[in-house]
């Protein structure tokens, strides 16, 4: 296998994207994603059975599509990746199986990694920014995850800080839209709708930001209440026959989950003394979340680091980047001992390595 910069295939199915991303070392030869959010939209929200038998459908044709625009065999791959969790159990059952079975088939040694990490990993594989340094407080933005963390190292050493306790952010905005009367996804069309109203023009709660949650819940997050305060507020002024200023909700909403995010991860950055903060997930494409984060952290002396917007939603690039910077670090391959794991916590950044697992026992 090459070591130096090996030629890896990453699936990604977590969710409602079909990600299929083939990387060599760090340079990205192809990142192919089939989406089946239209297929959801009827719904309004991500339908767990719907995404796998997406997947099912979309992971051949989206593995043809990655290798020829690469231009790679799949003989010549030195490894394959993929996500083991978290996410949609069903969903990343279906990349879990395919990746056993490309591996088996093509004899090729096949990484289990950790999707949050993944959305870590993205930020390398931006050939115009500088190494990445550690440590590094990263914020996780995104429909299912919300998440505070500090890494030491991308291949052995990423710390939960904080977590959201109910809804994560790109929940909240899916719902909040629906409220609003906005199609889904809700991220886009707050954004969009935002863009003409007054973020000041309604004071919104920020959940767990009070000085009596700072020793329990210092680095996590709520936003169920604050789509509770929205869904009142509305019916509040059509009950009293007044025209809901849409442009104004958005915006005062969407202010108020920014404000928490970029509160408590630069609160992070300055208590760990990291002077640092990379921001991952698909709701990182909102523009003002991008701006009040490299607006404030700017003021606290603080530098952000964003991967390159198509990197941030769940792709299959970044699988593939998680596990060739495994490789490189010398870090032996998962065995076939591996499950989905919705839950996957943070700290297993692979799963089922070889020098570490009794593959006998978790059969």
């Amino acid at each position: 296998m090459n070591r130096t910069a090996p030629l890896v295939l990453g699936i990604e199915t977590s969710c409602d994207e079909t990600g299929i991303g083939i990387v060599r070392g760090r340079t990205v030869l192809s990142n192919t994603i089939a989406s089946s959010m239209d297929e959801h939209a009827r719904y309004g929200g991500v339908v767990p059975e719907v995404a796998a038998r997406a997947h099912l459908e979309a992971l051949q044709p989206a593995i043809e599509a990655a290798l020829a625009e690469s231009g790679v065999a799949l003989a010549d791959v030195d490894a394959v990746a993929v996500t083991s969790g978290p996410g949609l159990a069903g969903a990343l059952m279906v990349g879990v199986g395919a990746a056993k079975a490309l591996a088996v088939a093509v004899g090729k040694p096949l990484y289990a990694v950790n999707h949050l990490v993944g959305h870590i990993a993205a930020d390398i594989l931006d050939d115009a920014a500088e190494p990445l340094e550690y440590p590094t407080v990263a914020l996780l933005v995104s429909g299912g995850h919300t998440s505070l963390l500090l890494v030491r190292d991308l291949t052995s050493d990423v710390e939960l800080l904080g977590e959201t306790v109910d809804d994560a952010a790109g929940e909240a905005f899916d719902k909040v839209a629906r409220l609003l009367g906005l199609p889904y996804p809700g991220g886009p069309e707050i954004d969009r709708a935002a863009a003409s109203g007054d973020p000041s023009a309604i004071r919104f709660p920020r959940g767990l930001s009070r000085a009596s949650d700072m020793a329990a819940h210092r680095y996590d997050f709520s936003f169920s209440g604050l789509k509770t305060a929205v869904a009142r507020w509305v019916e509040q002024a059509e009950a009293a026959g007044v025209e809901v200023p849409i442009a104004d909700v958005a915006a005062s909403f969407r202010e108020a989950v920014i404000d928490v995010l970029v509160t408590k991860a630069l609160d992070a950055c300055a208590q760990h003394g990291v002077p640092r903060l990379l921001l991952g997930g698909g709701v990182i494409a909102n523009r003002r979340l991008r701006e009040v984060a490299l607006e404030r952290a700017e003021a606290a002396g603080v530098t952000v680091r964003i991967p390159p917007l198509p990197l941030c939603t769940d792709n299959g690039a970044m699988i593939a980047a998680l596990a060739s910077e495994l490789i490189m670090s010398g870090r032996p391959a998962s065995t076939l001992a591996f499950g989905a794991d919705s839950t996957l916590p943070v700290t297993e950044i692979q799963v089922a390595a070889a020098e570490t697992v009794d593959a006998g026992a978790r059969a």
